[in-house]
């Protein structure tokens, strides 16, 4: 490997670069029309514009793609998250092109990318799975017995997808042939593929996730959990490790179990096993990630590794330099998203341009940001931002570094979660570590951004004042009082 293509955008392609440029790769960053002033086109040895905005003519294209990585004369590409990364035919066309594709096989990403194929595998390897059915959801009497059997609340999931796209909960059988024919629809129009299944639908759960490395030697290691149970529509918004859900014992049985995930499909690179933690402590293989996560960094930080360039190590052949029993937790570590989307809307996205971006800084904060002041947020792509991070010998010292690292950040020109993250690290149940997935319905349905009505109240009195000011014929240019600073300032604005 020689020159790496970085078949992404955003924070994601900037913190890939900056892992290549350490290893000292040559680097290509590609980007839309719209992205042509972000950051990671400026970091990169040479960048290529790969079409219009819209990700299917652009990040989406595999055409466009390909045809830069053979001008450009890369020789390796990473896809990074979400667009192509656990796409098959994309990695299948990468090795067929002779391009060394940075993550698992085609044939690993194309099973693990099928829930109903992944669960029957690993099955088969004694790894416990949610219980479901994975029949032919066609027959809806079938489907009907099938989930009376299993016991309602059932859900509906994607046979092909992730992210929650079509997730649909049924809790009695008269909601059953409704849920079936919307889960259907949405996993088509999300993944191309109308299949899904039946499975126990888990009330208050954990979400937990080992995060996994392979080589090409045959080693395999965990580098422990990761506690993602704080979500919002069924995707992630702030994630820690340690778990405070795990004692010893079972963090090494389930990392066990996560190996033998990985193992059961011969996975190399880097890779996640998702569990479903059950209330009685009971848990169940959930799904499997074929890339590098979005909250990859909380390990990072925990173990001292460098995941990024470990991919990169691992696709050019290196063997992992240490073992299962050399690897170790040490300390906290918490990682909030920061989406430009209003949560006092439902976490609508919120485009728009940004005319201030301070990052925080300070010891054990770290932020990785993929734009700058004056960038545009287009409504064309994934809402996130950045990912701030904070590290701490414990967790109530990453905790307070956190609420102090939201605090200092500074963005001004679109809503953000940051007021609202604020909120979620300081609540009673997160202090405590009585995080579960349904944490943000539960303690923030009608949650309100409460700057927002002191920004209400202040602008409200500065125009109480110049209608005082003006009903007494005052001017700032000939009032007695020229050293007041209401109207030697004129009509003050927030």
């Amino acid at each position: 490997m020689k020159r790496l293509l970085v078949a992404n955008r955003g924070e994601i392609a900037v913190r890939i670069l900056r892992a290549a440029r350490e290893l000292e790769l040559e680097t290509v960053a590609v980007y839309s029309e719209a992205d042509a002033d972000l950051p990671h086109v400026r970091l990169a040895d040479r960048a290529v514009c790969v079409g219009p905005a819209n990700p299917l003519e652009s990040y989406l294209n595999q055409e466009r793609l390909l045809a830069a990585a053979a001008t450009q004369g890369a020789d390796a590409l990473h896809p990074g998250y979400g667009f192509l990364s656990e796409n098959p035919a994309f990695a299948r066309r990468c090795e067929q092109a002779g391009l060394t594709f940075v993550g698992p096989t085609s044939g690993t990403i194309e099973l693990m990318g099928n829930k109903i194929a992944s669960r029957k595998t690993v099955t088969a390897h004694g790894v416990p799975v949610v219980p479901g059915y994975q029949g032919s959801c066609e027959d809806l009497d079938a489907l009907t017995e099938a989930a009376t059997a299993i016991g309602f609340p059932v859900i509906l999931k994607a046979a092909a997808g992730g992210g929650g796209k079509g997730m649909q909960i049924v809790r009695k059988p008269s909601e059953l042939q409704a849920a079936l024919e919307s889960a259907r629809r949405i996993a088509f129009q999300a993944f191309g593929d109308s299949s899904v299944f039946l499975e126990r639908y888990l009330v208050q759960p954990r979400h937990i996730e080992f995060q996994i490395l392979g080589d090409h030697h045959g080693n395999l290691v965990h580098l422990f959990e990761r506690e993602c149970s704080i979500q919002r529509r069924h995707q992630k918004i702030v994630e820690e490790t340690p778990s405070t859900a795990l004692d010893p014992e079972r963090r090494a049985a389930m990392g066990e179990i996560a190996v033998t995930a990985a193992r059961s499909v011969g996975y190399r690179n880097a890779g996640t096993v998702e569990f479903i933690v059950a209330r009685d402590g009971s848990y169940y293989f959930l799904e499997m990630n074929t890339r590098i996560q979005v909250e990859h960094p909380i390990t990072e930080l925990v173990t001292g590794l460098d995941l990024v360039q470990w991919q990169l190590r691992i696709a050019a052949g290196e063997p992992l330099g240490f073992t299962q029993e050399q690897l170790r937790q040490r300390g906290h570590a918490i990682e909030c998203r920061i989406y430009a989307e209003d949560p006092g809307q439902g976490f609508l996205p919120s485009p728009g341009t940004l005319s201030l971006l301070v990052e925080p800084s300070g010891p054990g904060i770290r932020n990785d940001c993929g734009f700058v002041t004056g960038n545009h947020i287009s409504p064309h792509y994934d809402s996130l931002l950045s990912k701030l991070i904070t590290y701490g010998e414990d967790r109530e010292q990453a905790r307070r570094r956190m609420l102090r690292a939201l605090q200092d950040y500074t963005i001004l020109g679109v809503k953000t979660t940051l007021p609202f993250l604020r909120d979620v690290l300081d609540h009673p149940a997160f202090r405590e570590g009585t995080t579960f997935t349904d944490f943000i319905p539960a303690h923030f349905g009608q949650w309100h951004d409460p700057t927002d009505e002191t920004g209400r109240r202040i602008a409200l009195l500065a125009a109480a004042l110049e209608t005082c000011l003006s009903s007494h014929g005052s001017n700032p240019s000939t009032a007695t009082h020229q050293h007041d600073p209401w109207t030697s300032l004129g009509a003050w604005q927030p």
